[in-house]
């Protein structure tokens, strides 16, 4: 058997989000009952694409967060 690798940061805080967003969709008692390949193709890319929106908006407040520190 192989050792299970260690997880990062951003990869621990990308299976929280993946969660939560689960849990709010309505499927996490799906997901814990038949684990994520018990989603349909349609449900996982659901996830996904929220978790893509979400990204996209952290990143853009941290940047202009950056900026508005190098205004001042």
């Amino acid at each position: 058997m192989r050792k299970k690798k260690e997880l990062t940061e951003a990869e621990k805080r990308d299976l929280t989000m993946k969660y939560e967003v689960a849990e709010e969709l309505g499927l996490l008692e799906k997901v814990e009952r038949c684990g994520w390949r018990g989603l349909t193709s349609r449900e996982s890319g659901r996830i996904g694409g929220i978790m893509g929106t979400r990204k996209t908006a952290e990143r853009k407040r941290t940047e202009a967060d950056k900026a508005d520190r190098v205004d001042t």
